[in-house]
């Protein structure tokens, strides 16, 4: 089965690459990698939600805009490459917006690593770093980039 055939079985469309918000590209392959900038919670063209994880967003919600981000740059991955190119994934980094005294960042990018997981199976475990920061573009709770093989 393709990826794309999974993406259907699972009933997860890729949304439309988001647009760049500075002066970047969605995404770039060099050699057999794909590296996508870091993706925000865009849907449909608007930020989903601002604040900071742990005091105006709950850590479940965050996990929610986690996948939200991957989603966005799994579609920067198939714009530029298609997505039945990809081989496996190779790392994830995510980034939370954190109140302060909020320690729970690997559950929050779980939102994002677990959907990598249904997609992709064993070919979508993966290296991750979850870190905490105080603020992220555009008060974006969340922001992930991901790090694929084609």
């Amino acid at each position: 089965m393709s990826w794309s055939q999974r993406l259907t079985e699972l009933g997860i469309e890729l949304p439309s690459v988001a647009a760049p918000v500075a002066a970047y590209v969605p995404a770039v392959r060099s050699g057999a990698q794909v590296f996508t900038s870091g993706q925000l919670p865009f849907v449909d063209g608007t930020l989903a939600v601002t604040g900071k994880v742990g005091g105006d967003v709950s850590p479940e919600e965050a996990k929610r805009h986690a996948r939200t981000c991957v989603l966005n740059a799994l579609a920067a991955v198939d714009a530029l490459v298609g997505i039945d190119s990809v081989v496996r994934v190779v790392k994830v980094v995510g980034f939370v917006a954190s109140a302060e005294g909020f320690t729970g960042q690997p559950a929050v990018i779980n939102g994002a690593s677990e959907v990598l997981g249904e997609i992709f199976g064993v070919a979508g475990a993966h290296a991750r770093s979850a870190v905490g920061v105080a603020e992220l573009p555009l008060g974006s709770p969340v922001e992930v980039e991901l790090i694929v093989e084609v």
